[in-house]
């Protein structure tokens, strides 16, 4: 019968049963074996919801989290009003749930638990040790690559647009345009923006400065049969298409004659009008 005590006390527990003689060789490597097994298992216990939740489908844009960070509840202020069955949600992440629930409550702590996790994550990468796990998957391109083309393809940073979770989901920022793109996967553009926040890229790239890309002034020109479009031709299309949304936006308040050209257009139409009842009063003298 082995005691209950620490996997390290009991270890040296056998090994001073074996040098007294009350054990054989066999007897004592099968309890080695098993304490060593059960240590296994209980490493993967305690580690267990962390290391699903990270190797989910989906979920490529988490790291995990440290055991310690979970486990001050300096870290977790302020969370419990925003986690429905919170505590439950605490213990399950922190691996020391054992209610005996059914299938819908159990499904619904397992729900609260992956926004508890997520909402957590969001204040770890601000973290120097959340920083530098970050800062690895960046350099593998675990985010993936800027579509744009004149970036040529520079590593994406997950990003949210608001911190209060359900308002947007995250999106991918390029440090290179300082732009931001929606994830290609449905699996990642249905994340949370909040896991990450809205401050993660900005934090990550005042810690390690030597990542911040040079800008460049290369950008697309385009052409017709090998010449380039005049750039007044362009400005002139684009000032014209804003013009024709700001008067349909002011004819759906009722504001019709709000330029010049409307006004010069609208009394050459007046006098046009004019002009056609003259014709026709003159076209019913002649005929008379």
């Amino acid at each position: 019968m082995v005691p209950s005590l620490p996997v390290q006390s009991i270890h040296e527990y056998v090994e001073d049963r074996w040098d007294f003689g009350e054990i054989g060789v066999d007897e004592a490597d099968e309890l080695h074996e098993l304490l060593l097994k059960t240590d296994y298992e209980d490493h993967l216990q305690r580690h267990f919801l962390g290391t699903l939740f990270i190797s989910s489908r989906g979920n490529e844009y988490f790291c995990e989290i440290d055991e310690d960070y979970l486990t001050d509840r300096f870290n977790l202020t302020g969370l419990n009003t925003d986690v429905q069955y919170y505590q439950y949600a605490l213990d399950l992440v922190t691996d020391v749930f054992d209610l005996d629930c059914d299938d819908d409550m159990r499904e619904q702590i397992e729900k609260s638990a992956r926004h508890l996790y997520g909402l957590v994550h969001a204040r770890y990468i601000t973290t120097t040790r959340g920083l530098a796990k970050m800062l690895e998957k960046y350099k593998k391109g675990d985010f993936g690559k800027c579509p744009r083309v004149m970036c040529s393809s520079h590593p994406l940073l997950p990003t949210g647009m608001s911190d209060i979770p359900h308002v947007q989901s995250v999106k991918l920022y390029c440090g290179k345009c300082e732009d931001l793109y929606n994830p290609k996967s449905s699996r990642h553009a249905n994340i949370d923006g909040a896991y990450f926040g809205t401050s993660f890229q900005n934090i990550l790239f005042q810690g390690y400065p030597a990542l911040i890309p040079e800008k460049t002034l290369e950008r697309y020109h385009p052409r017709i049969f090998g010449f380039k479009v005049h750039a007044a031709a362009a400005v002139e299309r684009w000032q014209s298409g804003r013009r024709e949304e700001m008067q349909e936006r002011l004819k759906d308040v009722g504001l019709d004659r709000c330029f010049k050209e409307d006004v010069e257009l609208e009394d050459d139409m007046e006098e046009d009008d004019d002009e056609i009842e003259v014709l026709d009063v003159a076209d019913e003298v002649v005929a008379e």
